[in-house]
């Protein structure tokens, strides 16, 4: 049997304020073309397939349309959808009495029965064309604050508590399976040793506080292949060929101008894995960065009005990053930049600005004490922020200007 493993789909989700339903509905025409091409027998969607937990009715439509599509062009298709932090479960789950019917599963809670966690809701038999049983996956969401079991003493809570969820879980795939029949499992987490782009760290690197890392210890070494969501970067863990991230189908951030995204093609027997290929998916629309490095205005300014001009083009204008060298504040440079881009074939979603490097080392730190704090007045702390954040004086005119806002505000709080 043949699987294809993708996640962090992110339908809805906004770049830049603009929006990327386009994007996803390339993606999702493309991937329908490469189940049908690749005679894919189970489809495993590892989380975050919404961006939002209350998804808009566009994006609700755009998933279901999807699956209609698959199963009605593929109608022995297997279909695994788990859900991630991004996703609401409950809602994710809704209409999951109708789909098993269509052979889609979707598990988005972790259920209870007489208050233990009923792990045979998350174990799914995955059958041929012919309904025979071949193999059986963990279909394990993104595990939240009460799901997992609670280990006592624990130097980890998270991790131990996941690590033990897996460990049960496998333990009631073996109750039901065959020995000859291999088992998988899906999950939605961070894993140790693990490559981030920026937008993992920024996003998905804070909401379990730091202490999210599971180890591959976690999955049974008779697991045939761990297909895992939530870091956005396509990646083997461990240096195990059979743990992995398929990252994000989309670019989600400049970061990735030159990164491959991709979904994760494989047999699987009752040995393991086999033909483990990754497929690349096409980008619908272009990231671009002008200059490729941080530039003074006039550079940039001057490599701006060589970009193409909007035309005949059919192609969606690419989403464009501005990165700029300044001394110090420049009023008006959302206008300047804009201006510069008029009529140019390019949406503009963001401006890099950066500013010359302050050296920080050495023992220049100083400590104050509380008296000091009292008797610091507005200009000091101005004078101080300015000079941090652009390694100069304040210039004349602004200390001026400073000066009259500050002379207001005392006469208004005197009256």
């Amino acid at each position: 049997m043949k699987y294809l493993h993708t996640a962090d789909w992110h339908i809805g989700q906004l770049f830049h304020e603009y929006d990327r339903a386009y994007e996803h509905q390339q993606f999702l025409k493309w991937l329908l073309g490469s189940l049908q091409a690749e005679q894919v027998d189970v489809l495993l969607i590892s989380g975050d397939v919404f961006d939002l937990s209350n998804p808009s009715a566009e994006s609700v439509k755009m998933l279901y349309s999807f699956l209609n599509q698959a199963v009605t062009a593929n109608p022995d298709l297997q279909i695994i959808i788990t859900a991630g932090n991004h996703d609401s479960a409950a809602r994710l789950e809704s209409p999951k009495p109708l789909l098993e019917s269509s052979n889609i599963h979707i598990v988005g809670l972790v259920e209870k029965k007489d208050d233990r966690i009923d792990y045979e809701k998350l174990v799914i038999p995955l059958k041929n064309k012919d309904g025979t049983t071949k193999a059986w996956c963990l279909a394990i969401p993104f595990l939240r604050m009460g799901d997992y079991p609670v280990i006592a003493d624990a130097e980890n809570p998270y991790s131990a508590g996941v690590a033990a969820f897996y460990a049960q879980a496998y333990a009631c795939a073996c109750s039901k399976k065959h020995a000859e029949e291999p088992v998988i499992c899906m999950g939605h987490l961070h894993a140790q040793q693990t490559d981030m782009t920026d937008i993992d760290q920024s996003v998905e690197r804070a909401i379990m506080g730091g202490v999210e890392c599971i180890g591959i210890t976690a999955f049974h070494e008779d697991i045939r292949y761990v297909a895992l969501g939530h870091i956005h970067k396509a990646q083997r863990i461990g240096g195990k060929e059979h743990i992995r991230y398929c990252g994000s189908p989309i670019p989600m951030s400049f970061s990735e101008l030159n990164y491959k995204h991709q979904v994760i093609v494989f047999d699987l027997e009752e040995q393991g894995i086999s033909n483990l290929k990754a497929i690349e998916v096409p980008v619908s629309v272009l990231l671009k960065r002008v200059p490729s490095v941080h530039s003074s205005l006039a550079e940039v300014t001057n490599a701006l009005q060589q970009l193409p001009v909007a035309g005949t083009d059919l192609q969606p204008a690419p989403y464009l990053e501005v990165r700029v060298l300044l001394d110090g504040p420049e009023p008006g440079l959302r206008h300047k930049i804009e201006t510069a881009l008029s009529g140019k074939h390019v949406r503009l979603a963001k401006i890099d600005v950066k500013y010359p490097v302050v050296n920080t080392t050495g023992s220049n730190a100083v400590t104050v004490a509380e008296d000091s704090l009292r008797q610091l007045q507005p200009k000091d702390v101005l004078e101080q922020v300015y000079q941090s954040r652009y390694s100069a004086a304040v210039p004349v005119e602004l200390l001026q200007l400073f000066n009259q806002v500050t002379q207001e505000v005392t006469q208004t709080e005197a009256v």
